[in-house]
């Protein structure tokens, strides 16, 4: 298979199509790599009207890379807070520190140099590149495998070993090697606006007249995927710890877990749920009460279910007070402006709004 031959077609129709159609995004309107990789990576896990305001705060703070460089952890965190899966703010904040000491504050120019740089992987590396130096490297996201896997009925999975290499050759062999980005994102736009997983706009769709799954009524068939994520579920009860000083007490997270780095609360964590007597009753509890003298209940707790990609929580929330306060290493007393200040995770920004 050859662009510049027999499937020169679908690079055509696609460009023509985007030229038209695709979405006016702030990241598409520069050519700084740095700010096209922190956009990439927004993205990664979140839906483009949710990551926008995300991109768009994050890059008034850390205009540059050494400013992303020069700030400390919990600020990037704070910063990051929303979006979830902070390892990838965590990596960021890693590569950024890599460019401004070792590459004397200079992005990478090629795809290699970009695969080095830490959580970066093949598509963010691929789209950076194209996007930004105009590299013809074909970035194949979720909706990329969508219209590929639908346009030339490809049944191979998607998250297998063989699936990943078919679609890699296949983005290599069809992107455009003037128009590299614009093929990228047209790719994506196309899957995210007409291509879509459910109820797609076949009879709008530019690579209609060509596409084996709508010829032939598949498109509910395609992508396949071969492995089905496990979600297990996970109790928290949160203890809301005021202080006669008006502080509460705080829990930085540190266990290789979820949310590390970021702060909750002092917490019980069951793999079933509890009744009150069954909490109050448990060692861990009785633990917590005895580092927190005279601790009185003041609020009944409040439940809500927060959806992780591998782990449903489902989190109480309740307001207590406490005379004084034994705190562990990994906990503190702090203000209510203070606690504005820290990165917490979106749970706990929901539940205490509720």
């Amino acid at each position: 298979m050859s662009a510049t031959s027999e499937n020169r077609w679908f690079s055509d129709l696609l460009l023509g199509w985007y030229a038209k159609n695709g979405r006016q995004l702030p990241w598409r309107e520069t050519k700084d790599p740095y700010k096209i990789w922190i956009s990439e990576v927004v993205l990664q896990q979140t839906r483009v009207e949710q990551g926008q305001p995300y991109y768009l705060r994050f890059v008034e703070r850390f205009p540059t890379v050494a400013d992303l460089a020069n700030a400390s952890e919990d600020e990037v965190l704070k910063y990051w807070q929303g979006l979830g899966y902070y390892s990838r703010a965590r990596n960021l904040h890693a590569a950024a520190k890599y460019v401004n000491t070792e590459l004397n504050g200079q992005m990478p120019t090629t795809y290699e140099g970009l695969r080095a740089m830490k959580g970066v992987g093949d598509y963010t590396a691929a789209d950076i590149a194209a996007l930004a130096y105009g590299l013809p490297h074909a970035a194949i996201d979720g909706n990329g495998y969508r219209v590929l896997s639908r346009v030339f009925g490809i049944s191979t999975p998607i998250d297998s070993t063989n699936g990943k290499k078919e679609f890699a050759q296949m983005g290599a062999e069809l992107v455009s090697q003037k128009f590299p980005g614009e093929f990228n994102q047209g790719l994506m736009d196309l899957g995210a606006t007409v291509c879509t997983p459910k109820n797609p706009q076949c009879e709008i769709c530019p690579l209609g007249l060509k596409c084996i799954a709508q010829q032939n009524n598949l498109w509910q068939d395609l992508p396949v995927k071969e492995k089905k994520t496990k979600v297990h579920d996970r109790f928290f009860y949160y203890f809301h710890i005021s202080l006669p000083d008006g502080r509460i007490v705080v829990n930085q997270r540190k266990d290789k877990d979820i949310w590390i780095g970021l702060f909750d609360y002092p917490m019980v964590e069951s793999k079933t749920a509890l009744e009150q007597t069954e909490l109050f009753a448990s060692k861990d509890f009785k633990e917590l009460k005895k580092r927190m003298k005279g601790l009185e209940m003041v609020a009944e707790g409040k439940t809500l279910k927060h959806q992780l990609s591998h782990q449903t929580l489902h989190a109480t929330l309740f307001y207590c007070k406490a005379k004084e306060a034994t705190l562990k290493p990994n906990e503190q007393a702090v203000t209510a402006e203070e606690f504005e200040g820290l990165a917490i995770p979106r749970l706990i920004e929901v539940i205490g709004n509720k």
